[in-house]
């Protein structure tokens, strides 16, 4: 029998990232064991803590781990259960994880699969420095700035390397773990857990979800003055070098600097405040695609629209008959 071990994380994490996978591993354990009349199930899973003593989460929620890292010599699958809150906190708190997970790769091969915010506790390891690794839209600008070596790849839900997994976050872990029962127990197994418990299968992107607010979270005044010049004028036609001169750097400084503060050149700058502004237009009022491009600057409609599906997973189209209430009710 295989081993699964789903980390109980000290400090604080929301319960439900814990209880979710636990429950739908063992659905996929107790379905697999029936289709192939198994007399045992394909793997044995434990909630894994530094302790045995229960943890409390949010004030309400207790978890009690069924088994220690001590007690763990090897186990095939690691999940990496969020953290929340003060994130560096929370990291040291989870440290003796960090290193027990590194061991468990390095010696035993084990695969592991961060949920969430635990792609801090996996780049910790070192284990993802050089690979791609996904994580909460959220918590992207923090994890490019702690984590320089790892490939973020910001847009995808489900992101695997060589044995190693990552997942975008929040409810989404729901669609991660079917992602892994398909991977550990076959496309039948995930198929059936997906119908049984009424869950998407096979999404792969959390662009659409992604709510874009400028990264300020730095000490460059000059470039907070241009990032607030381009969210304040929007839906003019804007030119980069002329938003350098404005705060006197020359283009190249500009560049340099903005992109070192905020994660992103200017053009993705403009472009992404544009595409806000466009689906917030496109969730709250009844204008035509044309009429909200027109009004946050483009009048090159086929540019438009490769922007926008490149910033949201979806058409102008697509998207504002999702999240527009008047046209979703005018389709039933």
């Amino acid at each position: 029998m295989k081993h699964i071990s789903i980390i109980v994380p000290s400090g604080n994490s929301i319960v439900d990232t814990i209880i979710a996978p636990f429950n739908l591993l063992n659905m996929a354990n107790a379905h697999y064991k029936r289709l192939y009349e198994q007399k045992e199930s394909l793997f044995k899973l434990d909630l894994v803590g530094l302790s045995k003593e229960a943890i409390l989460y949010q004030g309400l929620f207790s978890i009690q781990p069924t088994a220690t890292i001590h007690e763990i010599s090897k186990t095939d699958l690691i999940l990496i259960s969020p953290i929340s809150g003060d994130l560096e906190k929370e990291i040291r708190n989870n440290m003796d994880f960090v290193k027990w997970i590194k061991i468990q790769r390095i010696e035993n091969g084990s695969d592991i699969a961060s949920l969430c915010k635990g792609a801090f506790i996996l780049a910790e390891t070192g284990l993802v420095n050089g690979k791609s690794c996904a994580t909460h839209w959220t918590a992207h600008n923090l994890f490019r700035s702690k984590y320089p070596e790892v490939q973020l790849v910001p847009e995808k839900i489900i992101c695997e390397d060589n044995g190693i997994y990552s997942s975008g976050g929040a409810y989404s872990i729901l669609n991660f773990t079917l992602y892994l029962i398909e991977r550990y127990f076959g496309r039948e197994t995930a198929i059936w857990c997906s119908k049984v418990s009424e869950i998407e299968f096979d999404r792969l992107s959390q662009s659409e979800f992604i709510i874009f607010s400028g990264q300020k979270d730095h000490s460059d005044e000059l470039i907070k003055k241009a990032q607030l010049y381009i969210e304040n004028n929007y839906q003019n036609k804007l030119n980069v070098d002329e938003i350098a001169r404005m705060i006197n750097l020359n283009g190249r400084s500009f560049l340099r600097r903005f992109k070192k503060a905020t994660h992103n050149t200017p053009l993705e700058y403009i472009q992404r405040v544009k595409i806000e502004a466009a689906k917030k237009k496109l969730e709250s009022t009844a204008k035509t695609v044309q009429e909200i491009m027109y009004g946050i600057g483009y009048n090159d409609e086929k540019a438009f629209r490769a922007t926008f599906r490149k910033y949201s997973g979806l058409s102008p189209k697509e998207y504002q008959r999702k999240y527009n209430r008047e046209m979703a009710i005018a389709q039933f």
